[in-house]
């Protein structure tokens, strides 16, 4: 089976989210999307950070209508820091049978060269990238590698930064958040502060 790896702290998950996870499960070879919570890292104090678990109960609850779509809390056991040629390499070894790419947007994309053994990366692994509204992935120096794949998927232009920021101010973000994620997060009265 090919999994595509979509890593992301989703604090809080959003539609945009769902929309490039099920165009990649619909519309691409992969199979499946596991939708990975990145662990809070100890060593740095993000206040608007939820809890590990939490955010992986909002990915439960924005992703339990999809079948192809799977929350994931494999970084939560592996140590910190922790590098994605680590969990790959995890991956493989606890799921032999499975072919794992990576999912990342272009901005992502443009500092890959920086990341832990990237050409380890490259060479095992395919990646999936999402466009947004930059031309980022026009200048990289990826482009034409054969194991990246620009997908034609929908420009989706929405943080969770911005959700954050506008459940604080008491504006209405219904229409950014799945209605069992809206639904935790005002019984939970979070982000609120």
């Amino acid at each position: 089976m090919k999994i595509g790896l979509y890593f992301g702290t989703f604090n809080p998950i959003h539609i945009g989210h769902l929309i490039i996870a099920n165009h990649l499960a619909e519309y691409s070879s992969l199979d499946q999307i596991w939708m990975v919570v990145t662990p809070h890292n100890p060593l740095k104090n993000k206040p608007t950070l939820l809890d590990d678990y939490q955010r992986l109960q909002l990915v439960f609850l924005a992703t339990e209508d999809y079948p192809k779509i799977k929350p994931s809390d494999m970084e939560f056991k592996l140590p910190q820091p922790n590098y994605t040629v680590n969990t790959l390499v995890h991956l493989q070894e606890k799921y032999p049978q499975h072919i794992f790419s990576l999912i990342m947007g272009e901005d992502n994309l443009k500092s890959l060269h920086k990341w832990k053994n990237h050409e380890i990366i490259l060479q095992n692994h395919e990646i999936y990238v999402y466009p947004r509204i930059s031309s980022e992935a026009e200048n990289s120096i990826y482009k034409n590698h054969p194991k990246i794949h620009l997908i034609d998927a929908p420009i989706v232009e929405i943080s969770s930064t911005f959700i954050r920021e506008n459940i604080k101010n008491k504006k209405n973000v219904r229409p950014l958040l799945p209605s069992k994620v809206l639904e935790y997060i005002d019984h939970n009265n979070l982000y609120k502060k």
